[in-house]
């Protein structure tokens, strides 16, 4: 699965996200798709992409590390509430979003609690997102490393 892919998956669970509200509900994919690739891009230079990286130590640092893992691993993905997703991303930024797809905040935050964990799965499953790290063996040093367990 490329990243095109990933995210076009990801914004398929946002639109089906009972939490992303009437108006998530009624987003056009493509736009969604684009927005959700600027909010996990990290820098412009990685734009459109998904930034695993960030996105790992971002919910490490803000004390979700076990819920990061559930996501890269095999088993079953922890659920991330709406309030982690504001505090994850900060309001600047989850606003920004928002406003990109003409959603609240927490309509927004809403539909990315049910969207990241299977974007994070389903990138972590050995597909050429990962390939750059060095594969799912990669992700998880990455992930341990992060998480301080080497």
């Amino acid at each position: 699965m490329d990243m095109g892919d990933l995210l076009k998956m990801g914004a398929t669970a946002f639109i089906q996200s009972k939490l992303s509200g009437n108006a998530g509900s009624g987003l056009d994919s493509s736009m969604l798709t684009s927005a959700l690739g600027s909010l996990l891009g990290g820098s412009s230079s990685n734009s459109g992409g998904l930034d695993l990286g960030s996105l790992l130590s971002n919910m490490d640092s803000g004390g979700l590390g076990g819920i990061a893992k559930s996501w890269l691993g095999d088993g079953e993905n922890e659920s991330i509430s709406p309030d982690a997703i504001s505090n994850m991303f900060g309001a600047d930024k989850l606003s920004e979003f928002a406003s990109q797809l003409g959603l609240s905040q927490e309509e927004a935050a809403g539909g990315l609690a049910d969207a990241l964990p299977q974007l994070v799965d389903n990138a972590s499953q050995g597909g050429s997102l990962l390939d750059s790290i060095g594969g799912i063996s990669g992700a998880m040093d990455m992930a341990s490393k992060i998480f301080g367990r080497s």
